[in-house]
């Protein structure tokens, strides 16, 4: 058996615009946009009747009925009906996780190709009742008379009829995201300023990459919608700095509307392939997968929920054997401001590295020039499933214009971290020479 590792190749990818969540796309459902963002790609790459050997990816929030959504959505699309859909969640790192389980497989021949893949929408988010109410009709459905059915519902009160949404805070802590986050920016001390100039720079770099029509592949046009509707091109620091703040109502905090993602409905995805498979296909390679890495902390200890990606990019690094500062663009997840900070910040730290990381030194600073260059959730916004897929198709795109080295560090709820890196073509062929 051969066991030589095939090198995995980025296509490239495509979104549909991304928008607050009860705006624009209210009435979307995730097999919709999912299934819109796959025939995006379809047309892209010219994958019309094309077996695919993979189609991974899911969503966050999702109801009982999207048990099935990647298979679902491949069979809504003009790919061959012979392409698996295979459903997975791994919260905000789920279309960076699926691209990682699709590129090991391709680099151990078990698959040619495969389509990462992620949507969300909270606008769409399933409401159910109450525990005590939800009983009562599973008993009314077993029941066999009118006499049964109508027992069901003895001691039966109006309370039991208050729907439950979703929750997005976390079941070990019962705090919400942002309130973690905000717990990281009190112990890195990362101030409010700090925060809002990382938001206002996003918003920035995002609104000049439509403008110079950086975007104009990578996002499909949706249900009327031709770029994201949260990205605001005026964005003043003056105005941003006298918004409240969201989590911490105390003089004590720092997060707020414009520095924090909000709610996000969207969809991504992107094309992975052996060198073979798109030779054969007439498909360009825009950057190769060669490493990935998910990690995982103790947040419920007071770790810092959203600072698993530290550890992730440590070992991927170590295993890699690179260092922090060897790389030409950084791709870090804007969940909040405060998280992109408090990651450098603990990457510059001694004693987090020597701590958390295992580390005799620290990894240091990077160039922040390089730093999510084209902008990132603060503007784009983040439906959490889709995020991965976003960054990872922009990342490709940038190293196939420019070459060189790209990283990417995504937190995700539940205290864990995906990472990844890209290499572009001339980067990843003297790697190989040496």
């Amino acid at each position: 058996m051969d066991q030589t590792l095939r090198r995995v190749a980025v296509i490239g990818g495509v979104r549909i615009p991304f928008c607050r969540s009860n705006t624009l796309y209210a009435d979307q459902s995730n097999l919709e946009m999912l299934t819109a963002v796959l025939n995006g790609l379809v047309d892209k790459y010219k994958l019309a009747g094309v077996h695919i050997d993979e189609a991974v990816g899911g969503a966050v929030v999702s109801h009982s009925r999207d048990w099935n959504l990647a298979r679902e959505a491949v069979l809504g699309t003009k790919l061959a009906p012979t392409t698996p859909g295979i459903t997975m969640q791994q919260a905000c790192g789920t279309s960076l996780q699926a691209a990682m389980g699709i590129a090991a497989k391709i680099a151990t021949g078990q698959v040619d190709s495969g389509i990462a893949m992620g949507s969300d929408t909270t606008s769409d988010a399933p409401i159910v009742f109450k525990e005590k109410f939800a009983h009562r009709l599973v008993q009314v459905q077993q029941s066999k008379t009118t006499f049964d059915r109508l027992k069901a519902f003895r001691g039966f009160s109006p309370g039991e009829l208050a729907p439950q949404p979703p929750s997005v805070s976390e079941p070990r802590t019962g705090l919400s995201m942002g309130q973690h986050a905000e717990l990281m920016a009190q112990e890195w001390k990362i101030g409010r300023a700090e925060q809002d100039q990382l938001a206002y720079e996003s918003h920035k770099k995002s609104a000049e990459a439509y403008r110079s029509g950086y975007m104009d592949d990578l996002v499909l046009p949706f249900a009327g919608v031709f770029r994201d509707n949260n990205m605001r091109e005026d964005i003043s620091l003056e105005k941003i700095a006298t918004l409240r703040t969201s989590f911490e109502k105390s003089e004590r905090g720092t997060l707020t509307a414009a520095n924090s993602t909000p709610l996000t409905d969207g969809a991504a995805c992107v094309l992975l392939a052996s060198e073979e498979w798109a030779t054969k296909r007439g498909l360009a390679v825009q950057a190769y997968l060669t490493q990935a890495q998910t990690s995982a902390n103790n947040f419920v200890e007071g770790e810092g929920l959203l600072m698993a990606p530290t550890i992730a990019v440590s070992r991927m690094l170590e295993r890699a054997g690179l260092t922090l500062q060897d790389f030409d663009f950084y791709e870090i997840h804007e969940a909040f401001a405060a998280q992109v900070l408090a990651t450098l910040e603990a990457w510059e730290d001694p004693a987090y590295c020597k701590k958390y990381l295992g580390r005799d030194q620290p990894l240091g600073s990077i160039d922040r020039s390089k730093l999510n260059v084209k902008g990132s959730s603060l503007a784009f916004g983040h439906p959490f499933a889709a995020t991965g897929a976003r960054i990872l198709a922009n990342l490709a795109k940038l190293l196939s214009e420019h070459g060189g080295r790209g990283l990417i560090s995504v937190c995700t709820a539940g205290g864990m971290g995906v990472a990844a890196i890209l290499e572009g073509k001339k980067a990843a062929e003297m790697r190989m020479a040496a």
